[in-house]
């Protein structure tokens, strides 16, 4: 069993709130495993009997009577027994609850939906809900609206590399090139050859985002172009763009007139079905955002590099990649720093530079400044790689991670110098 004790811990600190909890994530990161399994062992060993943990899988067959929203709420109610104790109720694939219309109001369109039955059933204090969905519907931002203000989501992400690390099963030296290859999907541990691990990651594209995709936004003929936008992003991780650039490339390259507008549409699909991030540029002097320029990174790194079937293997893309990914993790807001200084040319004159910070990272009153560098053992590297983090100006943690294992150390401005492996493994390695 893979801990997720991260998540455990935040299903534990939310237990008994009054909210439906929502449990959220790109499909086959462990939603359901982590309700089914990891929490409802936890339940148990703190001596919540079997018949209070009410627990549907909708899509098992033998539960299809119970994607009629009616029936959901007749069965759940029916097992809730005892007002003295606390049920708790885990609905699994919560979209496979069709809409339909109310039996007993005519001539007027009346819907019902597994809404009603969940703002329903919280009603009564002595039921704790959790939820989870493995579709669009539920991978959507806008589920928590829903339930009018009244879900708590719980962001279920791939394994973080240290989660990774500790269920890998064979040498540990070679779990880093694993999972920068492979990324952290939990059944990915489970295959043993390339040929398996291409095969599962390339066929959720083919069989589950995609059409996940299309079906929430109903888009009908588009699927060679949201597979085209795929394919550039994928390419151009870790490199500025726009949707602008994208369009750009769309007719300069495979000779199809497509707006910014619509680029920008089908990105914020892939977004919200949290299959990409996007890292928007913050200038960290004019503490603003600027220009339409940014990043986008793939959630899951294995995702990606099955997309460009692991043909672009750019180890420094792959680590500023996986980067952001730990730091989201790690519950930082992340943007893409922007330096901006002025010096004068050869003639005088004024000019304005800008330079760049892979991140800035933000958590509370916390901020850290973080580049990522596949090395810095030549000098002028090195002083190339901080030129920015020396021209912010601030006395907040400034971190370069580098591939290569080494004792971490701190040059004479006071920057730390880490490992890939090391700062992934633990979060105390950003304050060494």
């Amino acid at each position: 069993m893979i801990e997720r004790k991260k998540y455990l811990d935040k299903l534990i600190s939310k237990k008994e709130n009054g909210l439906v909890k929502v449990i959220t994530g790109i499909r086959r990161c462990g939603k359901s495993y982590l309700l089914f399994n990891i929490y409802k062992t936890y339940l148990k060993s703190i001596g919540i009997e079997d018949e209070n943990i009410i627990a549907l899988a909708l899509d098992d067959d033998e539960n299809i009577r119970y994607r009629n929203p009616l029936e959901l709420g007749a069965y759940i109610r029916s097992r809730i027994a005892d007002d003295s104790k606390i049920y708790y109720v885990f609905l699994d694939e919560i979209q496979k609850v069709v809409t339909i219309q109310n039996p007993y109001i005519e001539g007027v369109e009346d819907k019902i939906s597994f809404v009603d039955v969940v703002l329903g059933l919280m009603k009564r204090d002595n039921v704790d809900i959790y939820v989870t969905g493995s579709n669009s519907k539920m991978l959507s931002s806008d589920v928590l609206t829903e339930f009018r203000g009244r879900g708590d989501e719980v962001r279920v992400n791939p394994l973080s590399f240290e989660e990774f690390y500790h269920a890998y099963p064979s040498d540990k030296r070679d779990a880093w090139q694993e999972y920068y290859t492979y990324g952290g999907l939990p059944l990915i541990l489970t295959k043993k050859s390339h040929e398996e691990k291409a095969n599962y990651l390339q066929a959720l594209f083919d069989t589950i985002y995609i059409s996940d995709i299309m079906e929430r936004n109903k888009i009908a003929y588009e699927k060679s172009t949201l597979d085209d936008i795929l394919n550039i992003i994928s390419s151009s991780v870790g490199s500025l763009t726009n949707t602008t650039k994208i369009a750009n490339t769309f007719k300069s390259e495979r000779q199809i007139t497509i707006s910014a507008n619509t680029v920008g549409k089908y990105l914020s699909f892939f977004i919200d079905a949290f299959m990409v991030y996007k890292a928007e540029r913050y200038d960290v002097k004019g503490r603003k955002y600027i220009g339409s320029s940014l990043k986008y990174y793939f959630s899951d790194i294995g995702l990606r590099n099955a997309r460009l079937n692991f043909r672009q293997q750019e180890e420094n893309h792959i680590m500023e990649n996986i980067i952001y990914n730990e730091l989201c993790n790690r519950q930082f807001s992340v943007d893409v720093g922007v330096v901006e200084y002025c010096y004068k040319d050869e003639n005088k004159k004024s000019k304005r530079a800008q330079l760049e910070i892979d991140f800035v990272a933000n958590k509370g009153s916390k901020r850290y400044y973080i580049q990522s560098a596949l090395t810095v053992g030549d000098e002028e590297k090195r002083r190339q790689e901080v030129r920015s983090l020396n021209r912010v100006g601030d006395s907040f943690k400034k971190i370069v991670v580098v591939k290569d294992n080494i004792i971490p150390w701190h040059d004479d401005k006071g920057i730390l110098y880490i490992g890939i492996e090391q700062f992934l493994l633990s979060e105390l390695a950003m304050d060494i």
